[in-house]
């Protein structure tokens, strides 16, 4: 009995922890600075994901805690109500600070990964896939994507192994 108890405890430790890694062939980017990340960020693509499902004017706003871990909040509108929708999480860069990979949690314990893998220099857009090639996001400092940036991003996530026919284009009127 002591050694099965063992094997599922190690089982769901390999669960827990691939949670948090990139899908298979993914980098996250190695020039992270966390400082420059923060800020506002408009969600300009999506994929279809259910707890983000009918929300237009998504955003997400990042900022260092005093404790060290940062503070999340994603924001996003339902015309189907016509009312704001606002969650607010904590993060943490996992592994090197100069690495573009976080784990993001949303309730207790419990985190899931957040991977930068492309980054434009002046931290205007970046490329953000989750733990798996069913989560990925292209976030903007504004909600308007250049057609060269659209281009490299689904050209990369594409060669990654993401759907980006599946994406779906947040809109975001006033």
């Amino acid at each position: 009995m002591y050694r099965y108890i063992v094997v599922l405890m190690c089982k769901a430790m390999v669960f827990i922890s691939s949670c948090t890694a990139p899908p298979p062939g993914v980098v996250p980017v190695n020039n992270f600075d966390i400082q420059k990340y923060q800020g506002k960020w408009y969600e300009i693509a999506r994929s279809d994901l259910r707890f983000e499902r009918g929300l237009s004017r998504t955003t997400a706003q990042y900022s260092l805690r005093p404790d060290g871990l940062i503070k999340v909040v994603n924001r996003g509108y339902k015309a189907a109500n016509g009312q704001w929708t606002e969650v607010e999480s904590k993060a943490k860069i996992q592994g090197s600070p100069t690495t573009g990979s976080l784990k993001v949690s949303f309730f207790g314990p419990f985190y899931a990964g957040y991977h930068v893998i492309a980054l434009a220099p002046d931290y205007d857009f970046a490329l953000v896939s989750g733990s798996s090639h069913k989560y990925l996001w292209i976030l903007g400092r504004s909600p308007v994507l250049p057609p060269s940036v659209r281009m490299e991003f689904l050209q990369l996530a594409q060669k990654l192994g993401f759907d980006v026919n599946e994406l779906i284009w947040v809109e975001h009127q006033e």
